[in-house]
């Protein structure tokens, strides 16, 4: 291929992660800068190819994670993601089956379940919040000792 479709190809991908902003092409248009070097070099098409798929998915595997870190490193915690590892304590018993629990944590009441329908928490027990699903804390009881 010429270089000019592989500049292209990385035009239209660079426009669609302007658009989008969730780094998902950027990865792409690198391998479609080497292409285009390749391809102005005089490397056959397969090479280009290869070339393409190849920076990509090496740009995609190593970089992505610490770009995306980077991203979001100042991204607060919203409230509820705030309380996943908190203790809370038990003001009325948890039981799955009966639907029942609701613990306080920070002065507020929470609905709260256990993972096990099997498992009970008695009243005055403390749970360490473990899982948040909708609007339920999902816990596990703290043993003493």
């Amino acid at each position: 291929m010429k270089p000019m479709i592989w500049l292209g190809i990385l035009a239209v991908l660079l426009l669609i992660e302007a658009i989008t902003a969730g780094l998902t092409t950027i990865w792409f248009a690198g391998g479609a800068l080497v292409a285009a070097i390749a391809a102005y070099c005089g490397a056959g098409v397969f090479l280009q190819l290869v070339l393409f798929f190849a920076v990509s998915l090496v740009l995609l595997v190593f970089t992505r994670p610490v770009a995306v870190r980077y991203m979001n490193h100042n991204v607060e915690k919203t409230n509820a993601e705030s309380l996943l590892g908190k203790k809370a304590v038990v003001i009325e018993k948890i039981d799955n089956l009966a639907q029942t629990g609701h613990v306080r944590i920070r002065d507020i009441e929470w609905t709260a379940r256990t993972s096990d329908d099997s498992v009970k928490i008695p009243e005055n027990a403390v749970v360490e919040i473990q899982e948040i699903q909708g609007v339920k804390l999902i816990v596990k009881e703290i043993k003493e000792g």
